[in-house]
């Protein structure tokens, strides 16, 4: 196979990893940290070698390379996945159902909490994938634009449909066909995370905040307004509201959701973008309303009575965290049979009572229920059919638009 030269990345994607290590969704919106977002930050270790090595120009998909399956002889399968990212019981036992595949199955599963951030993690298995050789995991959880990038490359394995029975019937239609992996060849999703308009009752004092153009047109919430540091949720959710598609917009688009939210900022009705740190602006009421991840809001909701969420009619956005088997993986077969365990209802339902997360697995409704009934009735855990009609993906990007697009949102956001 051959494989393509890496290319520097320009400083505005560099901006934006740091924005994602400093504050953005991978540092901080895993479930237990979301208690500590009103101080600390994730150390930026590692972020010297990954400037110093760039970031492969992504090809057209080549497939993947497997290795010979040693699963049938040996009862492993190694999962590497984010930080607090799996369930946890009401006792504190970790990873019950973990032990429950492993009880059924006899596959023991090395479970490792070594992904921060999706760029560390590729410069950390770069090396290893770019040389053909095994990187010693045989299930790797990556953000939707992330699994791209891997897929385009060839460097994760096309999945066997035969050893994936639950995960083909019952993952949500919202997430069946994005089009960077048509039909979920080569991933299925772990948890969807979706962008809302989150407010506090109490700071808007009366004001009625449906969509975007109220966030930003509506004079009584001048500097009580705050989008994120996400440039696919915020630039995402504008487009929506101009009627556009950010599966299918232009860069005239792109430019005028710029400059709509550049004249934001210059007449001070934002406040500031954030990472996860709106959270504790929302709950004082310093953010009056602000662009949230549902994951977020769930939580808040639990903790304060003002805090609440809307859904804009035009629609909000939605993407994913995704499991993949990178190249020469070794237990191919085992980490399929893991993938299809937690789309089995009861396993996925003991897994979104803890996360909170968007479940990507249809039919868990009830089983969800029977642990956490307030869970299963959540439409930012269980959207129904009219939530999930709403609901939009960021298109995928090439490498030249990019690179233009995160310099131009950068200069809008000050990074």
């Amino acid at each position: 196979m051959e494989h393509q030269e890496p290319e520097r990345l320009s400083p505005a994607q560099l901006a934006a990893i740091r924005r994602s290590f400093r504050s953005g969704r991978a540092a901080m919106t895993r479930r237990s940290l979301l208690r500590a977002s009103a101080g600390g930050a994730l150390t930026v270790g590692g972020l010297g070698a990954l400037s110093a090595c760039g970031i492969p120009a992504a090809g057209q998909a080549k497939g993947g390379t497997s290795a010979e399956d040693h699963s049938a002889k040996e009862k492993t399968v190694d999962f590497s996945n984010w930080t607090e990212y799996m369930d946890v019981d009401d006792s504190g036992k970790r990873h019950p159902t973990l032990d429950a595949f492993t009880k059924r199955t006899g596959i023991k599963v090395k479970y490792t909490e070594d992904i921060n951030d999706n760029s560390e993690f590729f410069a950390k298995i770069k090396p290893q994938l770019a040389a053909g050789q095994d990187t010693g995991r045989d299930i790797i959880v990556l953000t939707d634009w992330m699994a791209a990038r891997l897929i385009r490359l060839g460097w994760v394995q096309k999945l066997d449909a035969s050893n994936l029975p639950h995960a083909y019937a019952n993952l949500s239609e919202q997430f069946r066909s994005p089009d960077w992996d048509p039909g979920r060849a080569y991933s299925y999703p772990w948890q969807g995370i979706s962008t809302v308009i989150a407010y506090n009752k109490k700071a808007l004092d009366g004001v009625e905040v449906k969509s975007v153009s109220d966030l930003l047109d509506n004079p009584r919430l001048k500097g009580r307004v705050g989008f994120l540091t996400e440039m696919r949720d915020s630039i995402g959710m504008t487009l929506l509201d101009m009627g556009k598609d950010p599966a299918n917009f232009t860069d005239d688009d792109y430019d005028a959701a710029i400059a709509r939210l550049q004249k934001g900022v210059d007449n001070g009705q934002i406040r500031r973008f954030t990472g996860n740190d709106y959270t504790s602006d929302i709950t004082s009421g310093d953010f009056a309303a602000c662009i949230a991840w549902a994951g977020d809001v769930v939580q808040l909701k639990a903790d304060s009575p003002d805090v609440d969420f809307v859904i804009p009619d035009s629609g909000y956005m939605t993407s994913s965290d995704n499991m993949l088997v990178p190249n020469k993986a070794r237990h191919k077969t085992n980490a399929e049979r893991l993938m299809d365990y937690y789309y089995e209802p009861e396993p996925a339902a003991e897994l979104a009572a803890y996360i909170n997360y968007v479940c990507p697995v249809d039919g868990v409704q009830a089983a969800l229920a029977k642990i956490d009934k307030d869970a299963a009735d959540n439409p930012l855990i269980i959207p129904d059919k009219a939530m999930q009609a709403k609901s939009h993906a960021f298109r995928s990007l090439s490498t030249k638009e990019e690179t233009a697009y995160e310099a131009k949102f950068a200069k809008l956001t000050g990074a």
